[in-house]
């Protein structure tokens, strides 16, 4: 009942603030003479975010409403996930602080779950499940993407995932837990099963979070006196014929190498096709005692995408270079959301990765504003600047500018990525001690507890089931 108030509260606060600004500016647009037009974005990661942090310093006050719809209050810098389930960064330092980046957007609360372009309304449902609606004269979809799972036999109920904060900590804690298992049997069997660890998806995340899940339970084996590294097993798995796939070769030749020296074996051409709570059954036949699936073969589209019934290019809205989506006046599309154009590549779509994101969330920004009458639309431009790959310790890989690196210099440079891409002074420093500490005091293994495991699916965590069947 308190959280339905609390939602009922905001959507006053809202139309209070409308009204109160309307009566200030004497409820122009900035000289037309009606109501300010509300721009809704949804989403607050790098697309949704970077939206509003330009209509903020491109429109005037009076010139529109600023609502953002998400369910948490928070970007998540997803690109170091990884670090987070190793322990070498504190979970909360890479959580960007929507209140603290923008100075007058109101944000709401809540998953949007339907838009109707008839009416020009949003539906979000809060906290305690009870939908309401929020009308908009201009509404920008960038509700970012959830894990891609495949109809395999066990997958829902004992997969794991890496999408966000609450499954990046309880991977760690499910690793600990595994390793607590393993130290107190006395099976040779049972202690092989809780020491394997199966990733499925040799993209970014998989990759990294394969090398460097693998240094940490070998740094951790010290606190577990009657297991040893060579009775820690971490498989990475994938279809494709090579680690990172997406990238240049010559990132996946050195990530591939650095996870052999690490003693992670990798299984290429490969997939899964059971999971069970102490085995996984691989496409060629395999079956891998473990009592552990990290699923990272992925994303899809947020579920709003498919609602809208317009037009999909593999889940994503089909929108023009301006990320307006076709045949509704004042709605845009971004990000994972989106298949946009890139001018710079013959119209191709963009790809689904952080730097586009960020780039997309400017570009956005200044075409929503243009759309009120305050500059003009451009197309969207990439620019690539090359890619990085964190492997853990002072390894990893990276080709800035196409420049090939590996090793420490590639750490520095790839570390000195994610510093400048934070975007918050604050999260920087914070992320910047928790390396430099990492570098000097031995990490800390304890389990913190906040999921217990049966919150722990795919679909629990990331809330799937607020959006009903596919």
């Amino acid at each position: 009942m308190r959280n339905s108030i609390t939602v009922a509260r905001l959507a006053r606060q809202v139309e209070a603030r409308r009204r109160t600004d309307e009566g200030t500016t004497g409820g122009t647009d900035g000289g037309g003479g009606g109501p300010r037009p509300r721009v809704v974005v949804v989403g607050s990661g790098y697309a949704g975010l970077g939206v509003l942090r330009h209509l903020e310093a491109r429109l005037p006050a009076a010139a529109a409403e600023l609502v953002l719809v998400s369910p948490t209050d928070h970007l998540l810098y997803t690109s170091l996930l990884p670090q987070v389930a190793a322990g070498d960064i504190e979970p909360r330092h890479l959580a960007v602080s929507v209140r603290g980046a923008l100075r007058r957007t109101v944000p709401h609360l809540g998953h949007a779950t339907g838009v109707d372009l008839g009416r020009r309304e949003i539906t979000v449902v809060g906290m305690t499940d009870v939908p309401s609606t929020l009308p908009w004269d201009r509404l920008v979809l960038a509700p970012g993407a959830l894990t891609r799972t495949f109809d395999i036999p066990g997958l829902a109920e004992h997969g794991l995932g890496m999408k966000n904060l609450a499954e990046a900590v309880y991977l760690r804690d499910h690793v600990l837990r595994q390793l607590e298992y393993a130290d107190a049997s006395d099976s040779d069997a049972e202690r092989r099963a809780r020491c394997t660890f199966v990733v499925v998806g040799a993209g970014y995340t998989g990759t990294e979070l394969a090398a460097q899940m693998r240094r940490f339970t070998v740094e951790a084996l010290g606190q577990f006196p009657r297991l040893d590294a060579g009775q820690v097993r971490w498989l990475l798995v994938d279809l494709a014929p090579r680690v990172l796939p997406e990238l240049d070769e010559h990132l996946g030749t050195g990530a591939a190498k650095v996870l052999r020296e690490r003693g992670v074996e990798v299984r290429l051409e490969t997939s899964v096709t059971e999971v069970r709570a102490d085995t996984v059954t691989l496409t060629d036949g395999d079956v891998i005692p473990a009592h552990t699936l990290v699923w990272c073969a992925g994303v899809t589209p947020n579920p709003l995408v498919s609602r809208l019934g317009a037009e999909t290019v593999r889940g994503r809205l089909v929108v023009d270079e301006c990320f307006r989506v076709p045949g509704t006046d004042g709605l845009f599309a971004l990000g994972d959301a989106a298949a946009v154009p890139d001018v710079t590549k013959d119209g191709a779509p963009a790809g689904q990765t952080a730097q586009h994101a960020v780039r997309q969330g400017a570009a956005a920004g200044r075409n929503v504003a243009a759309s009120l009458g305050h500059g003009r639309m451009r197309p969207y431009r990439h620019r690539d600047l090359g890619f990085v790959v964190d492997l853990g310790g002072a390894d990893a890989v990276a080709n800035p500018l196409g420049l090939p690196l590996s090793g420490l210099p590639a750490a520095v440079v790839t570390r000195g990525y994610h510093l400048l891409a934070l975007g918050a002074g604050a999260n920087r420093a914070y992320v910047t001690a928790d390396w430099l500490l990492g570098a000097v005091v031995r990490p800390r293994i304890v389990q913190l507890g906040f999921l217990p495991p049966p919150n722990a699916t795919i679909a629990r965590v990331e809330q799937t089931e607020l959006y009903g069947a596919p």
